[in-house]
């Protein structure tokens, strides 16, 4: 992955930042996250030779990091959006239009907060950078939730957070199996599965806390009233929300310090390409302290638009607000990210882009979906991890067929479509979600000991494969 040259007059900028900036750049590189090494495919070098020219040193400086930071990525023709939505929202234009525009603006939003941390993280080393990048990862998502609970709009916000967890597993991760099959057709595709086994066990634990709520629900007796028994969902989901942020800093600990090789394994075979050039901090550091503040304010302006405007919008194009919060918010919020796990896996570097989709999927499952449980019960509303038996449903499912595609380590086209192709059914069932849910809690607990049966007999049977191959070859 190249680097970023810097110029002479922009080292002088940024106070030598290649001289103050800790650890080498062997080893910010290794202390990235993949999140930010997929939205790192979407950059592209700046051109400072006009800007080098101008005499007055403030404002070169100024010009400068208006270049690196707004004209700095592909994305950037997507920044008018924002202004645009602002114009559109004082002056009366269709509310549509409003949630439209914003979308759009939080595209390239979502992209440049990876950037600004990365930047940050050449100062601060890289497992402080590593855990900035962690919290930041999914700001626009918890941005968002935040402004939709203090609108009490408690169902979009599970609806939303729900659509990145599926997004991220079936959308995301299908999107990058399929099409770097098909780049890599003659050849098969290899991952490392020790990274991905990490995330399952998470998020097969958060699926946990949201099936317990719902199950008390369809198997408390008939004289319990429904009092009773929200008191309970929300007690238990508050108590569950705790512990989910407990596993989400221990798994923090386990990939910033005690094993950090398992996420950093994805980066080693870069060290030997020959275009990788070192790279440096193109910004100073309060710039980009500065600009990072700057951005997510922008962002919640442009998420408080969204959540006022997702009824009107689903009125007028006669879309369910489920189907926009599990299905377009998850996909034009995220694009960058998810066209960066794209990319990457064309390039046959299929552990950046499972990293990618698993890792953004527990982040939000075992951080931002707590978190705001707990941001909740501080405003005192009630929001529980009852998201639904439909809503759970596809996530236990979403979950289980993810796993049993990636249990054998490697991967081809067809894994690819079957994951999208489940999407798409998903998607389909929240477009016609009209329909009144049948309570058939024993058909839907039955088919998921029946998945989770067969992952395991399956990965008894891949670990006996192993044991007798190694057997055979010590024989």
């Amino acid at each position: 992955m190249a680097g970023i040259v810097t110029e002479p007059w922009s080292v002088a900028e940024n106070g030598n930042a290649s001289m103050t900036a800790k650890g080498s750049s062997r080893e910010l590189r290794l202390g990235r996250t993949a999140h930010n090494m997929s939205s790192s495919s979407l950059r592209k070098k700046s051109d400072l030779r006009v800007i080098q020219k101008v005499p007055y040193k403030g404002l070169k400086d100024f010009l400068s990091n208006l270049q690196e930071v707004i004209l700095g990525t592909k994305l950037a023709i997507l920044f008018p959006a924002i202004p645009a939505a602002i114009i559109c929202t004082y002056c009366g234009v269709s509310q549509p239009w409003i949630f439209g525009l914003s979308l759009l603006g939080l595209t390239p939003l979502a992209e440049r907060v990876s950037f600004l941390t990365e930047q940050l993280a050449f100062y601060t080393g890289p497992t402080l950078g590593g855990l900035l990048n962690a919290t930041c990862g999914n700001a626009t998502e918890l941005i968002i939730a935040i402004l939709a609970l203090t609108n009490n709009k408690v169902a979009v916000v599970k609806y939303s957070l729900l659509g990145s967890i599926l997004s991220n597993l079936l959308l995301v991760l299908g999107t990058s199996l399929f099409c770097g099959g098909i780049a890599n057709i003659r050849r098969e595709q290899r991952f490392d599965r020790k990274q991905a086994d990490v995330n399952f066990f998470l998020l097969l634990m958060g699926f946990l806390c949201h099936l317990l709520p719902l199950l008390v629900g369809y198997l408390a007796n008939g004289k319990t009233s429904a009092a009773v028994l929200s008191d309970m969902q929300l007690n238990i989901s508050r108590g569950f929300s705790i512990v989910m942020l407990i596993s989400y800093i221990a798994y923090l600990v386990f990939q910033l310090w005690t094993h950090r090789q398992l996420f950093d394994a994805q980066d080693q075979e870069d060290e030997y390409d020959d275009d990788v050039e070192e790279e440096t901090a193109v910004i100073s550091f309060w710039s980009g302290f500065f600009w990072l503040v700057g951005m997510t304010l922008v962002i919640a302006l442009l998420s408080e638009y969204v959540v006022a405007t997702i009824e009107d919008a689903s009125d007028k194009w006669n879309l369910s607000v489920s189907f926009i919060s599990i299905i377009l918010l998850p996909i034009v919020g995220n694009a960058a990210e998810h066209a960066g796990a794209v990319i990457f896996a064309f390039k046959n570097k299929l552990d950046i882009s499972l990293g990618v989709a698993l890792g953004s999927a527990t982040q939000i499952g075992l951080f931002v979906v707590p978190l705001t449980i707990i941001v909740a019960w501080i405003l005192g509303i009630n929001m529980d991890l009852n998201f639904g038996l439909l809503e759970t449903g596809c996530l236990a499912v979403s979950i289980i067929i993810t796993a049993f595609t990636l249990q054998d380590g490697s991967s081809h086209y067809m894994k690819g479509l079957v994951l999208l192709l489940c999407y798409f059914i998903i998607a389909i069932c929240f477009f016609v979600d009209k329909l009144p849910q049948s309570e058939l809690i024993s058909t839907f607990l039955y088919m998921l000991l029946l998945g989770i049966s067969i992952i395991w007999a399956y990965n008894t049977h891949i670990s006996n494969g192993n044991v007798s191959s190694d057997k055979v070859k010590s024989d």
